[in-house]
């Protein structure tokens, strides 16, 4: 038993959707509880206005959120490594828990078509946090 909270980094390509609403899920569902990154292999200029608006459906903001690049030292600070659709580009290290979460990529969407992928990586960021409460 440790009191070191888990950490926890989401990666996809350019960590203007997948990641950045997965990462807003785990901070507001997970509080303090969990320490929360995001990045991309190759970081848009902005986080994607439609899954801004799917996010601030479900009472989440992520309009201020700012794509980042992967770097190692993120992958070397987390617990989790969680990729959406950046395969081979992501750095690998012992000792950490992968996950590849296979998500449709909602660049380029409406909102629409945004929602079913938001309620999926709900879904996903539920079951995360069981498993790291249960570590503990």
């Amino acid at each position: 038993m440790s009191d070191k909270k888990a950490s926890v980094l989401f990666v996809c390509v350019h960590n203007a959707g997948r990641s950045q609403m997965a990462a807003g899920y785990l901070q507001h569902l997970a509080g303090d509880r969990v320490e929360v990154l995001s990045a991309g292999t190759a970081p848009g200029n902005e986080v994607n206005p439609s899954a801004i608006a799917a996010m601030a459906e479900d009472g989440i903001d992520l309009s201020s959120a700012t794509p980042k690049v992967l770097t190692d030292e993120a992958v070397q600070a987390s617990d989790y490594v969680i990729t959406m659709g950046c395969g081979d580009k992501c750095p690998f290290y012992p000792g950490k828990t992968y996950l590849d979460w296979v998500l449709d990529d909602p660049a380029g969407q409406g909102v629409q078509a945004v929602r079913p992928i938001r309620d999926k990586i709900r879904v996903l960021v539920e079951d995360l946090i069981a498993e790291i409460d249960a570590k503990k």
